[in-house]
């Protein structure tokens, strides 16, 4: 299905997607900026500290790195060493590309599984952090949404370029 500006539904949806992670997670850190200067008032000026406001901070930048991450790998703007991939055929460059989904594929699988199971074991257990009271599946679940995410982005761009390969491929055919 495509749009009317001819964007597949699931692309504008992907981008969508994004950008509210991104609005989230600008939000969530403007907040734990504005914790630290809560805390460093109160710790230097006024003799208190906020409890468990570190263990909060430290949780929403695990929730920045991972989910701004699925966001990065949906810009496609991972840092990747392709200096030379320029110089290459472009046999060679499309291998490299499935190559490097395929990599990504199996690599987001294998942590999303995991950290989906330790989270599940952390809420199984009823785990808190120590300060914040935290329940600790929250932080360890961002881990396995951000991978989850990185996952359905890269079914979608191999999917996407075995369709830009096809395509190409399909004039030069001969009909029977």
């Amino acid at each position: 299905m495509v749009w009317g500006d001819g964007q597949p539904v699931i692309d504008k949806a992907l981008d969508r997607v994004a950008r509210v992670i991104e609005l989230a997670l600008a939000l969530a850190f403007i907040f734990a900026v504005l914790l630290n200067f809560a805390n460093v008032v109160g710790r230097y000026l006024l003799g208190i500290s906020l409890i468990g406001s570190d263990e909060v901070q430290i949780f929403i930048m695990v929730g920045m790195t991972f989910l701004g991450a699925a966001v990065v790998t949906r810009r496609n703007m991972h840092l990747r060493m392709d200096v030379l991939v320029q110089f290459f055929p472009r046999p060679v460059q499309v291998l490299l590309r499935v190559l490097e989904q395929v990599l990504l594929i199996t690599l987001a699988g294998f942590v999303l599984t995991q950290s989906y199971f330790y989270a599940r074991s952390m809420l199984r257990i009823g785990r808190t952090s120590d300060m914040a009271s935290i329940p600790m599946w929250i932080p360890h679940a961002t881990v396995a949404l951000g991978f989850g995410l990185m996952l359905i982005v890269a079914v979608w761009g191999l999917f996407r370029l075995a369709q830009r390969m096809t395509a190409r491929a399909a004039p030069g055919e001969s009909k029977p």
